[in-house]
């Protein structure tokens, strides 16, 4: 089961990447923005409740589904960007096998424990 969720997750990911390429920005972008979603993880300086609340606000697929779709209907490429950054984001950390986390802590996810 663990390589079909990869094989998924990184079809998502390349789907990123194609999304990303129909935009107007610099290839270099991609590369730079790719690891942005990760600054959520500072709301683990408030607990891990606060820290898997935050972190899986920003790693959410709908979230990033919305975003993107918010900035198609507003014709606007910077909150497409955003949503895009925010899929392909999740989507890398899934198939690494970082998944959405729990309230026990940063190693505890709904893919299991990190580092097993």
């Amino acid at each position: 089961m663990k390589r079909i969720i990869q094989v998924e997750e990184l079809a998502m990911f390349l789907l990123s990447i194609f999304l990303f390429s129909q935009l107007s920005f610099a290839w270099w972008w991609f590369p730079v923005l790719i690891l942005s979603p990760d600054i959520s993880m500072i709301g683990y300086a408030a607990g891990n409740k606060a820290g898997a609340l935050t972190y899986n606000f920003f790693h959410h697929k709908a979230l990033a589904i919305s975003v993107y779709i918010l900035g198609c209907y507003l014709q606007s490429e910077i909150i497409q960007l955003a949503g895009i950054i925010l899929f392909g984001h999740s989507s890398m950390d899934r198939f690494f096998g970082y998944g959405l986390k729990t309230f026990a802590g940063f190693k505890s996810t709904h893919l299991g424990e990190i580092g097993k």
